[in-house]
Parts: C-alpha cells; structure tokens; sequence
C-alpha cells in the first residue's frame, strides 16, 4: 500500500487525509469533481484531483474520476472546455471549446494511477480513452511541431497559436501516455518523437509561443514538466524567483499584483522538487499554510498586505490538490510522487 506524505510541521498525513475527502467530499455521483460544490470542472483540473485522491489512498474515487472522463469523452477523442452539474449523475456543457492541454492531461492521471495501484486491468481499459486523446491532441499540431492552444468544438481553428505552459504539459502528458503503452503492451514512440521536438522549441524557441510572461505559469511549468532540464532549469527558477515569489507569502499567479495563489504556489514547490531543490520546495508548501481552511480546502488567492480572500470566498479543488501533489513529491511518499522527474519517464 502506498505511503500517505506526512510533512511536520507542513502538512501532516491527516491533513492529506482530510484535503482528499474533501475532493471526494466535492465528486458528483457521476464522477464529476467540480472546482467547489456546484461549480464547473474541467478535466485537467478534474485529473489534478484524481491523483490527489490516488495519493492519499481514496483509489475508488480516483476511478470513478477516470471513468467519467471515458464516458464522456467525445468521438473525436477531446473533451469541451467546461462542464456543470446537472442533477446528480448528469452534466451540461458550459463552454463547449476545446483546450488541447487539458485533452491531454489523461494521459498524465492514468500513468500516476498506474503507479499508484498497479492495476493494470483498470489501466487496460483506459487505454484506448488516453490514445484517442492523444491522438485527438497531436491531430491539432502546426508545421512547427506544436500543438495550438485550442479550437472550436467543431474542429474550427479560431487560434493560431500555441502556449508555453500548455506546451510543456502537453509534451509531459505524451510522455506519461507513452509510458502508459509500454505497460499495456501497445508501444506509442510517436508520442516520445513529438514530445522532444517541443522541448526542443520550448528550449531554444521563446519566440514560437504566445507571449504569456505576466503570469507566474510560463515561469515553472516548463521545469515543473521536465521541458528544461538540468542547469538550464536551476537559471529559469533562479531568474524568475525575484518576479513571482513574495517572501514567507508565496507565488503570484501575475508578475504585476501582490496576489498569491496557492495553487501557483505548490506547483513551483512542485518544480524545484522536481530538480532535487527540496528545501526551496518545502519553503513554499509551508507558505501555503495561510491558505488552508478548517475542512482541508484551500482559499485560491489572498491579496497582500491586507491578506484579502481573491476570488472571494472561493476555496478550489484544483488548489487542494496540488497541495497534495507537492507534498507527495517532497516526502517521496506515494510510488506515483516521482511523476514530474522527467527520467523516470524514460525506458530503463
């Protein structure tokens, strides 16, 4: 069984506990996970808490999130950007667009579930959703090899352009699914092909993806999804830490407001955990503290010096989870906490 992270003086194992049936606290008898009790979900966010829920053992429920996915996937392999609950096992669709990094983020859950439980049966079954959203995602791929940021729902390409943060994800996501198809027996090295060439100009290439530097996301994703590697990734944290980071508070999600997002604020730990940088990783999941809530949700943004709640009111699930997901990969509890290190991806 699987070890659930317990960090002193952090996050306690009990704390995870607690976060996690929060989230399950949030799923709809469908399997949905909305952002909070009523609200929308999309599925990369749905996904985030998936794993969460595999990390702190709630596996059924980590299921039952895959599963809607597979029963609402639509023919060409995607998912519509925004779904809300309607009634208890049905939903509508509330922004029906397409986001190719959040069709792709499957791939990403079914491989840490995968590692999670060892399951291969559930995985097996799986499969042929994660290949057609991969499938569906690299269909989407300009001349340069990356893949656009979204479309209409009827395949109308409205967006010319691709993002880096999604970008990266993406190039994760292919190689989570592509690792997924090894442990199913249907080899996919098309996916590992196409997600080195996006690293390749997400290395080398600034210029081949939409200007987003404002936001805190362009900065630590590309390291937190094994992009950039190395020393490169080390310079990118250091370079950016002065812009983003308030110290003792945590990340801004924009470069220009003194607004700290939690969520914003794991996934950095997240990345520096990812390149073996864990005291800095442990520093900013402690920063978090000031985001929790007493039932194990987490407050969204806080708007310093005044420590104003921003979105008001709003916790969100999606906050919750990479909380848990930063502390898995800090306490090296759970066998998926290694799923950002990029080599564990590689065929040994």
């Amino acid at each position: 069984m699987s070890r659930i992270p317990d960090l002193p003086g952090i996050i306690s194992s009990d704390e995870i506990v607690a976060s996690a049936e929060h989230l399950a606290g949030l799923q709809t008898d469908s399997g949905m996970i909305p952002w909070w009790p009523g609200g929308h979900c999309d599925a990369w966010n749905h996904v985030e808490s998936a794993m969460a829920l595999d990390v702190a053992g709630l596996h059924r429920e980590a299921e039952r999130a895959y599963e809607w996915l597979a029963d609402i996937q639509r023919p060409d392999g995607s998912w519509h950007n925004y779904y809300v609950p309607d009634g208890d096992r049905d939903m509508a669709v509330e922004d029906d667009k397409v986001d190719t990094n959040v069709v792709a983020y499957i791939a990403t859950g079914v491989w840490h579930h995968w590692k999670c439980t060892s399951d291969r049966s559930f995985v097996d079954n799986l499969w042929p959703t994660v290949e057609r959203a991969l499938d569906h995602v690299l269909s989407l791929r300009k001349d340069d090899g990356l893949v656009l940021w979204a479309v209409e729902a009827d395949g109308t390409r409205r967006w010319d352009y691709a993002l880096l943060t999604g970008s990266s994800s993406i190039q994760h996501a292919l190689r989570c699914g592509a690792a997924v198809g090894l442990a199913t027996g249907s080899p996919r090295p098309d996916w590992v092909d196409a997600a080195d060439r996006m690293c390749s100009l997400i290395a080398n290439e600034p210029l081949a993806f939409q200007p987003k530097t404002r936001w805190a996301m362009d900065w630590y994703y590309p390291v937190l999804t094994g992009a950039i590697e190395g020393e490169a990734a080390k310079i990118r944290l250091a370079d950016g830490w002065p812009t983003f980071s308030m110290e003792g508070l945590g990340i801004r999600c924009v470069s220009d407001e003194p607004w700290i997002t939690a969520s914003e604020t794991a996934e950095a730990s997240l990345a520096y955990a990812s390149i073996g940088e864990f005291a800095t990783a442990t520093d900013l999941l402690r920063w978090t503290r000031s985001h929790r809530c007493p039932d194990g949700s987490y407050l969204t943004g806080l708007v310093y010096p005044d420590k104003v709640v921003f979105p008001e009111g709003e916790t969100s699930s999606y906050t919750a989870a990479a909380v848990v997901l930063a502390a898995d990969a800090i306490a090296g509890a759970s066998p998926g906490s290694d799923l950002f290190v990029r080599s564990s991806l590689r065929p040994s």
